[in-house]
């Protein structure tokens, strides 16, 4: 009589395989059939970041872990769908999601399994193993341009909605990199930066008018490239003469840049957000699209992305003109549409949305809610929306906490009373790796 073994199943991201991975599936190998429940990037992405491995690589991997049985997609964060496909005998799981943001599906698999007899083992955590802390290690080591143009693209693929979040200094760089919030089952961060040609202007304590060049911002771009590795978006303003755009692309993908974005503008760079109040011209349609064409002819890679930004609702040209650019400059090759407004309210740029959505031929759209900032991410991207950056904020914060430290220590003759508002020197020595050594 043959006994049937008991089946295990045993969910796993595999981007990092280490001695705690192993120790948890050689327990599952002692209670039966090993049945590994692989995440997808997608599911991965709702809780932490984008694996480094792609879900085709990492399942090769988990394919080939002795006592594997078979390996089927976990297209979700939560175990439930699976587990009711297969009704294991148990699950195995490290202790560690007993706390944090993975112990609500915990719960879910837990009462699960009580309801047909089913167990969960829950092995020790693997004390000073996680791929987290290999993540970090990783990070410290740096990445490549290749690897991050790749990520932005791979992005796309499977984020509903990509954050960005501004940088203008190394400094600015490692918040945008490092900066997380625990919320519900998610762990929430920025996927990329974006490096602003204003904030870059006024930490120079220049005007943003173009004044600033592009060997200036070089220098920016590559301090914030040195400390990071999420995918990095340059503001390119007009992009300026089309053989000038050209060697722009070629440096910024060489360097690893995700992607530009530049706007349908010429002359003397006034900032968007001042409208009609100042002298602004709009490019030609079919100038703008020859300067895109140009820009993706010169790129040598796949991964390098350009971004048409349309100013027609900031000059007041209309909606039916910003729709009439969107469509020519798509046909163009232009990667994304970035439609941008200066309005408080977010209605028009919820029209354009809902016209947008209609076109045979899209391509990912891209606004920034510096005006209409209280729209929420969720409803922009219910509107269609792929990649929302928040284009100032951290130079805006700054500036107004670093004027109360200096009147402080003018008004009181001494730096005590600002201790509050200032890290520790400590912290300081330990924000920078290798600061403290």
């Amino acid at each position: 009589m043959v006994v049937s073994k008991k089946t295990v199943y045993v969910g796993l991201s595999a981007d990092f395989i280490h001695p705690g991975h192993l120790n948890i599936i050689n327990k599952a190998r002692e209670l039966g059939d090993v049945i590994i429940g692989l995440m997808t990037d997608e599911a991965i992405v709702k809780y932490k970041r984008l694996p480094i491995l792609t879900f085709e690589q990492r399942k090769v991997i988990a394919e080939n872990i002795k006592g594997v049985k078979k390996v089927i997609t976990q297209n979700e964060v939560g175990y439930l769908t699976n587990l009711k496909k297969i009704c294991p005998d148990y699950v195995v799981h490290g202790d560690d999601w007993k706390m944090g943001p993975l112990q609500g599906i915990r719960q879910e698999v837990v009462d699960f399994l009580a309801s047909y007899g089913g167990e969960l083992i829950e092995p020790p955590y693997t004390q000073g193993l996680s791929s987290s802390s290999l993540r970090l290690r990783i990070q410290e080591l740096g990445t490549t341009p290749e690897m991050r143009m790749q990520l932005m693209c791979r992005l796309l693929e499977v984020k509903p909605l990509i954050r960005v979040l501004e940088a203008h200094n190394g400094l600015t760089g490692l918040i945008v990199e490092n900066t997380s919030v625990p919320k519900g089952k998610q762990i929430r961060e920025f996927d990329a930066t974006w490096i602003s040609s204003l904030t870059d202007s006024i930490a120079k304590g220049k005007p943003d008018i173009g004044y600033v060049d592009f060997t200036s911002r070089l220098t920016t771009i590559n301090e914030i490239l040195d400390v990071t590795t999420k995918p990095v978006i340059i503001d390119g303003d007009s992009g300026g003469h089309i053989e000038h755009f050209i060697f722009m692309v070629k440096t910024l993908e060489r360097l690893g840049v995700s992607a530009i974005i530049i706007e349908d503008k010429t002359g003397l760079k006034k900032n968007s957000l001042l409208g009609t109040e100042v002298v602004q011209t709009q490019d030609t349609i079919e100038h703008f699209c020859t300067k895109i064409s140009k820009g993706k002819k010169a790129q040598v890679t796949r991964f390098f992305m350009i971004i048409a930004r349309i100013e027609s609702l900031i000059l007041e040209a209309g909606m039916e003109d910003a729709i009439t650019r969107a469509k020519a400059y798509i046909e163009a090759g232009s990667d994304a549409i970035m439609i941008h407004s200066k309005q408080k309210s977010p209605q028009e740029i919820l029209e354009f949305c809902n016209l947008y959505s209609k076109f045979e031929t899209k391509v990912p759209l891209v606004v920034v809610p510096t005006t209409y900032n209280q729209i929420t991410e969720k409803e922009l991207s219910d509107a269609g929306v792929r990649i929302v950056i928040y284009a100032n904020h951290l130079l805006r914060s700054s500036y107004p906490s670093m004027v109360k430290t200096a009147k402080s220590i003018l008004s009181n003759e001494r730096s005590y009373e600002t201790n509050e508002d200032c890290m520790p020197i400590s912290e300081i020595l330990h924000l920078i790796p290798g600061g403290d050594t």
